[in-house]
């Protein structure tokens, strides 16, 4: 299985240039089935990410732009009444799709934001007292510009909790970009990926990472970490519970990927940032004095005892 995950990757990095660290967080939080909050400026290849996962995997695939006027029922469909038949016939929505793009997720209205809430938790939709169970594997993508771009709506807490994890794309280097423009005047970026597995062998990925071993003294680190979010002042609010699962089924995706059949606190530590910075929200009194949220809990880390007997697993 390793080796379909290299191939996996190999094949994202092809159309998706110079940013493999990102690729590594994608195929992350795929395993551990988790949806990804991608923040960044627009034209860096959020969709292009996306897409050719998508492709990657022989996934279907809907992307959906957010706008102000953009309704529920646009993403999840709607009912409408067929005058031949005198019955309403369900149209489905982009969300009945396994790879969902939310472009922009950020300018369209909180009640439109929240209607991905019961799919991105429960795998299923409600419309019109109907549930409807979603495709597996089921991932959410959404992009949202930065907070003070025009036309932005900030996402709500319990939005952003839904989310296993947040990356950040940023702008490639000189020899990536270079690369980059010469693909595209070849012709091969706009080429499909081609699948080099099916959505079926995803599915017996993710079950192999759940069977990863994390032991107790791993647990607690994570424990501990977590816990020291909720007792530092220039916080909010703490993580809950539901982030230390989250950053406890990431950590043993990050091991699969690597490779290991149980989770080591490098692990942890490989994926902590991202799953944790978009839960934390600062205080007035640490923003006044330009603390960040990444260097908060970059200090936290390394505050905590690493557990040593951890690294060679049980």
């Amino acid at each position: 299985m390793k080796e379909l995950l290299i191939k996996i990757r190999d094949q994202i990095n092809k159309y998706f240039v110079g940013k493999e660290d990102v690729t590594e967080m994608v195929l992350t939080a795929l395993l551990a089935k988790g949806h990804i909050l991608i923040e960044d400026v627009p034209g860096v290849g959020k969709t292009t990410l996306a897409k050719t996962l998508a492709d990657s995997i022989d996934a279907s695939f809907a992307r959906i732009q957010f706008t102000p006027d953009t309704l529920p029922g646009d993403v999840l469909g709607i009912s409408v009444y067929n005058m031949a038949t005198r019955e309403f016939e369900f149209h489905e929505g982009v969300i009945m799709n396994q790879i969902i793009l939310a472009d922009e997720i950020n300018r369209t209205s909180p009640k439109t934001q929240s209607s991905l809430l019961e799919a991105m938790a429960e795998g299923q939709v409600s419309v019109d007292g109907n549930q409807i169970k979603l495709p597996k594997p089921f991932i959410v993508i959404a992009t949202q510009n930065p907070i003070g771009f025009l036309g932005t709506y900030p996402l709500p807490e319990a939005q952003t909790d839904r989310f296993l994890m947040r990356i950040s794309i940023g702008y490639p280097d000189e020899g990536s970009e270079i690369l980059m423009a010469k693909k595209h005047l070849s012709g091969e970026l706009s080429e499909k990926a081609e699948p080099v597995c099916t959505a079926a062998d995803i599915l017996k990925l993710q079950a192999q990472a759940e069977k990863v071993y994390i032991n107790d003294s791993v647990l607690k680190y994570i424990r501990d970490i977590t816990e020291l979010t909720r007792t530092d002042k220039r916080f909010v609010t703490g993580l809950s519970p539901r982030a230390f699962l989250a950053l406890t089924d990431a950590s043993r995706a990050r091991a699969f990927i690597e490779g290991r059949d149980y989770v080591t606190p490098d692990d942890v530590k490989a994926v902590a940032l991202n799953v944790m910075v978009h839960r934390l929200k600062l205080t007035n009194e640490a923003r006044i004095g330009s603390e960040s949220p990444e260097k908060i809990l970059r200090s936290l880390i390394l505050s905590v005892k690493v557990p040593m007997e951890a690294q060679s697993g049980r």
